[in-house]
């Protein structure tokens, strides 16, 4: 198993276990939120910078 395969897999646990949490805390909104605005503002860095 490659280094870069673990890291992949222990960052999907970390995001799995966040939304888990933010389930159990009632924030899950906020989380679902900031995710999407996170992505968008992703996207459109990668266009400026193509």
């Amino acid at each position: 198993m490659s280094i870069g395969r673990t890291r992949g897999f222990l960052y999907a646990l970390a995001k799995l276990l966040g939304d888990v949490q933010a389930v159990r805390k009632g924030t899950i909104g906020r989380r679902v939120g900031r995710r999407v605005v996170g992505r968008a503002t992703g996207r459109g860095i990668g266009r400026l910078f193509r």
